[in-house]
């Protein structure tokens, strides 16, 4: 890849963003009809996390880093915000995580190609018989890597909400454990410095594996029966 002038990189890269963020888009709302949730307050919410993982996934780069680019942590971050003051705002009660724990993962999955065309999350080098050459020296394609995790993790969970195992929201949070679990793995092969013998991004995957299995297990644990409502998706 390094025969390629890095703006000539990002150039091609950045279409593909704008696929991944457009397919995100798509499966939202085919799971917002599936839901029977695809309403005009939803779309708001849709374009608030949009829009609010955008910025997040920027600013939380340049905070970290002091470079220009985007992360999926903030992205997920600064969309939840912005997910949850827009639902404050409209009034909207109903769980809205599922509409999200298939998006994520499907926008991930072709963003993640944009990555490895744009040069950016590289893996570390390595002698692989696909590694890449890249940023001077032949490594492993870890945009790749999670790329295809995103994949699976897209098919499992379309899976598992085709059958109606789990009770709103639990998809969502199922797909955070997933999503932190790849995550770790995949930092073996990136190219970034370990803090305590672990990466950043391995340290923010413990806690956030364990938040969303609490919160999964809190979910589908025993609780009291209650009679099931709609609640208002205006």
């Amino acid at each position: 890849m390094d025969q390629f002038d890095p703006h000539v990189r990002w150039l091609l890269a950045a279409p593909i963003y704008l696929i991944a963020y457009a397919l995100a888009a798509f499966v939202f709302w085919a799971m917002a009809k599936r839901r029977g949730m695809a309403t005009d307050g939803i779309a708001r919410v849709m374009a608030a996390g949009l829009i609010g993982g955008l910025v997040g996934a920027n600013l939380v780069q340049l905070l970290a880093t002091g470079l220009p680019g985007k992360t999926i942590e903030g992205g997920i971050a600064g969309g939840w915000l912005a997910v949850i003051w827009m639902k404050r705002n409209l009034g909207i009660t109903r769980p809205t995580g599922d509409l999200f724990a298939l998006a994520i993962p499907a926008g991930e999955a072709i963003g993640r190609i944009a990555c490895f065309v744009g040069g950016c999350c590289y893996g570390k080098a390595a002698g692989v018989a696909w590694a890449v050459h890249d940023h001077g020296a032949w490594r492993h394609p870890a945009q790749l890597y999670l790329s295809l995790a995103a994949a699976a993790c897209f098919v499992a969970l379309l899976w598992i909400e085709r059958r109606r195992f789990l009770p709103e929201n639990g998809l969502f949070y199922l797909g955070g454990v997933l999503f932190c679990a790849d995550r770790f793995v995949v930092e073996f092969f990136r190219d970034n410095a370990p803090a305590a013998g672990m990466t950043l991004a391995q340290w923010a995957c413990c806690a956030g594996a364990g938040i969303f299995a609490w919160k999964l297990a809190k979910l589908i644990g025993p609780r009291e029966m209650k009679p099931r409502t709609v609640a208002a998706c205006r």
